[in-house]
């Protein structure tokens, strides 16, 4: 399965070249948020008001070295995945610009078509 963990373009550009990442958001939360891409829609209003470029990491969970949970942290029903430990970046399947129309709000990358919004 495919989840997305969207972070700063210029945190990807360095950590693309390493075995893993995430470990800062390990020590301070326990876990590294993620999101199912039929979900992305519903987080990515976090991210309006960031002023740097954004990227949307792909990651295959079948292949990621520590442990995947999946959570629902608002009690809404609805369940996220957290990774349990760094993200390894042989995991990764494609890094996507994240995408926002004129107003600053998310538009969904036409290579995320094929999983339906949820």
């Amino acid at each position: 399965m495919i989840i997305l963990h969207c972070m700063k373009k210029a945190d990807w550009a360095l950590a693309r070249n390493g075995d893993s990442w995430g470990q800062e958001s390990v020590k301070k939360e326990r876990f590294v948020h993620c999101s199912p891409v039929g979900y992305f829609w519903r987080v990515a209003p976090l991210f309006k008001d960031e002023a740097e470029d954004l990227v949307l990491v792909c990651l295959d969970t079948e292949k990621l070295s520590s442990p995947v949970k999946w959570e629902d942290p608002d009690g809404t029903g609805r369940k996220y995945p957290h990774v349990y430990g760094p993200l390894n970046t042989s995991a990764v399947t494609m890094a996507l610009p994240f995408l926002r129309d004129a107003k600053g709000d998310f538009l969904k990358n036409p290579e995320l078509g094929g999983f339906p919004d949820e």
